[in-house]
């Protein structure tokens, strides 16, 4: 659950200076709305996390501002590289839950449940972004970006 939590803090970071660089307004509208949600997942990771007894990653103001910056490169492409962005994102934060739900134990339905409402939002996140515009990535950016993200599960999981 940590690192879905980091996930979350990460997704505040990307969505928000994602709409700070946006150029239309209605992709500007778009990444809010994203980060609204996104806020309900970080609430009930962090809560989650409270009743397991479990610490939130120590780093999370380093994972917080590398996103940020991410994010914000991502928009100085345009609207429709940072639509790409966020449709690529979320796909691969869907393939990450699918492997968490995996892994959780059935009776665990608590987290259970919290993980596929998290998944049904990040399809959708992720169709929107694709409906309004957005470019798919070539193969090298998609594999540097599930590189990166192998990188921050593995370390958000300890720290």
């Amino acid at each position: 659950m940590r690192v879905n939590h980091v996930g979350e803090v990460c997704a505040q970071a990307l969505y928000q200076s994602q709409a700070l660089t946006a150029r239309d307004e209605t992709v500007r509208s778009q990444f809010r709305q994203a980060a609204a949600e996104e806020r309900d997942h970080l609430a009930w990771t962090a809560r989650r996390l409270d009743e397991l007894g479990a610490h939130r990653s120590r780093l999370n103001p380093f994972w917080y501002a590398g996103a940020f910056v991410i994010g914000a490169l991502a928009g100085r492409f345009g609207d429709t590289v940072s639509l790409g962005f966020m449709a690529e994102t979320e796909r691969q934060v869907e393939a990450h839950l699918n492997g968490h739900l995996d892994r959780l134990p059935e009776g665990d339905t608590r987290s259970r449940a919290i993980v596929a409402q998290m998944k049904a939002d990040e399809i959708a996140h992720a169709e929107a972004a694709t409906a309004g515009g957005g470019l798919p990535f070539p193969t090298p950016v998609r594999q540097g970006m599930k590189l990166a993200a192998k990188v921050m599960t593995t370390i958000a999981a300890k720290i």
